[in-house]
């Protein structure tokens, strides 16, 4: 029915300036996106919840046991999130002056600022006793005198659990014995802060499903799904940021070039296969106006698609035959992704990861075209 109801809209608009025809579209597919949005987060939510408390029993119990049911919960956990990459980029809840973006999800990471690493034992927050361990004051340190101190968030988490990535086969592998008391200098400071930042993950989660959440007048959402043409421009902003500036150019072309493991994006867990393949299905998620929900349900509606083809099928088809190839040639990267990036240009693993950067500079560029097709004509896209 609600694709019934925008083809009708669009139908009707066509004897409508541009502009407003725009805006009478717009509403049923930022509608569709806030719920989409929403869901995800959700699921994100619900998935670092259940991290959570795998984290618990493991700090409670350390063993190599619980320490690998805590790694496989936060890989399950970055299965959704990663796909919520596609909200960032125009200054909404995840990334305005107040979002919580670089306390949940920045990298790369400079490990020594947390803990003890190879060749500095008594390094980093944990083994500073003098430091106190809240939520708050972690909070404070986070990226303090540097982008690279990260103190908190999936990747800190990610370096408690798997420790630094010394293999070229695998991921990091810290023993259980970092969290029992006279095995490991600070075992003790090192539970609560692993507890700490995970709490802060949580808090940071919370609160963007409830700026997205169904039903206020007063929350993102509410703000978001009355914004017209304003709001349709920051969806395109969103898709084409992530295409070129951040997936293509910083999470892989940096990679590529340096063919250094410090700066993949998950590189403890050696997970990066899997963030690149998330975030491309992001974007197609927001481009078909569709989500596949944690209990295998799916969502679908009105989407940036559907406005494209009703102006410009072509390009509508275009652009969606290029998202699609995207999202497969990521999928096509292999783990551990720094082996990917290393050797001469004809390595199968560079050429698979070109081949993925090539698709998602050109879906930047259709998504540009597509934006202009409904009367987008000004995009600031984050570049690499």
């Amino acid at each position: 029915m609600k694709k019934l109801i925008l083809t009708l809209a669009v139908t009707a608009a066509f004897n409508m300036p541009l502009a407003a025809a725009a805006e009478l579209e717009a509403k049923p597919v930022l509608n569709n996106y806030a719920a989409i949005v929403h869901a995800n987060y959700s699921d994100t939510l619900s998935a670092a919840k259940a991290m959570q408390a795998a984290i618990d029993a493991f700090l409670a119990k350390p063993s190599a046991e619980t320490q690998q049911a805590a790694q496989q919960a936060w890989r399950a956990a970055r299965e959704f999130y990663g796909q919520t990459e596609a909200f960032r980029f125009y200054g909404g809840p995840i990334d305005d002056d107040n979002g919580p973006e670089g306390r949940l999800n920045a990298w790369p990471m400079d490990e020594a600022y947390v803990d003890s690493v190879e060749g500095h034992a008594g390094a980093g927050l944990i083994n500073d006793r003098s430091f106190a361990i809240t939520k708050q004051a972690v909070a404070e340190r986070n990226e303090r005198g540097g982008e690279e101190n990260i103190a908190t968030g999936w990747h800190a988490i990610e370096f408690l659990l798997w420790g630094q990535d010394k293999s070229e086969t695998g991921p990091g592998n810290r023993s259980f014995t970092d969290f029992v008391d006279g095995k490991a200098p600070n075992a003790d400071r090192r539970r609560q802060y692993l507890k700490v930042i995970t709490e802060l993950l949580i808090d940071d989660l919370e609160y963007l499903v409830k700026a997205w959440r169904p039903g206020s007048k007063l929350n993102y959402r509410a703000r978001f799904v009355d914004g017209g043409q304003e709001s349709m421009r920051k969806i395109f902003v969103a898709m084409g940021s992530l295409s070129r500036g951040e997936l293509a150019g910083e999470r892989l072309e940096v990679a590529l070039n340096s063919q250094d493991q410090e700066d993949e994006h998950s590189c403890f867990s050696d997970n990066t296969h899997r963030d690149a393949a998330l975030n491309a299905q992001g974007i197609e998620n927001v481009w078909l106006g569709r989500y596949r929900r944690a209990d295998g349900s799916l969502m679908q509606g009105p989407s940036p698609r559907d406005l494209v083809a009703a102006r410009d099928a072509a390009l509508a088809e275009r652009t969606s035959a290029q998202i699609a190839a995207s999202v497969a040639a990521a999928n096509a990267i292999q783990a551990p992704f720094d082996r990917e990036i290393v050797g001469g240009k004809d390595a199968p693993g560079r050429q698979r990861i070109q081949k993925t950067v090539g698709s998602l500079v050109q879906q930047s560029k259709d998504l540009v075209a597509a934006a202009n097709a409904v009367g987008i004509t000004k995009l600031t896209l984050v570049q690499p």
